[in-house]
């Protein structure tokens, strides 16, 4: 771990802290583990705004390339998940969620192309300024998301009975 930089979880998961023992727990478990994969995501993005400026000991530029293209593989990671696990398996319950989830899914698209945009100006080595405005542009975007998707999908993760894994349905940060 890099001096100064906070983990990006405290203690254990919450699949770890407790067993998922009747149908009723492991349910509830889907909803904060979406809850804690999307706070997750924000303290990665907080390392990446940090990392830009610095304020990690490490050689020159190896601070920005880990915890910048951490946070966005995290992120793509988690999308990629919901679009190929999560989604599939609300609309075959909850068609009527069909708009919702296009929504979301162009939002996943939108992000890709603004991480495309913040990896390449990586790359380009593009001064801290340049590198913050796309990481405020990933941000903006990245919060509207969450809240509409935890408004929109909370209560229905309460009520499925998902198949698979918070990890393979949420992503490696669940």
């Amino acid at each position: 771990m890099f001096r100064g930089a906070p983990p990006l979880r405290a203690g254990r998961r919450a699949s770890e802290e407790t067993d998922i023992s009747s149908d009723t727990d492991r349910l509830v478990a889907f909803s904060a583990q979406l809850r804690a994969v999307h706070q997750r995501l924000r303290q990665a993005l907080d390392l990446a705004r940090r990392s830009v400026d610095g304020e990690f000991e490490d050689s020159p530029g190896q601070d920005l390339l880990v915890f910048c293209r951490g946070f966005c593989s995290a992120l793509s990671g988690h999308h990629r998940s919901e679009d190929g696990g999560l989604f599939p398996q609300i609309l075959a319950e909850h068609p009527e969620l069909k708009p919702v989830v296009a929504n979301l899914m162009s939002d996943h698209n939108m992000l890709e192309h603004l991480i495309g945009g913040f990896t390449a100006a990586i790359e380009a080595e593009a001064d801290a300024d340049a590198l913050h405005d796309h990481l405020d542009g990933i941000g903006a975007v990245m919060e509207t998301h969450f809240g509409y998707e935890e408004r929109q999908l909370l209560t229905i993760l309460d009520t499925l009975a998902l198949q698979g894994t918070p990890q393979t349905l949420l992503g490696d940060l669940a």
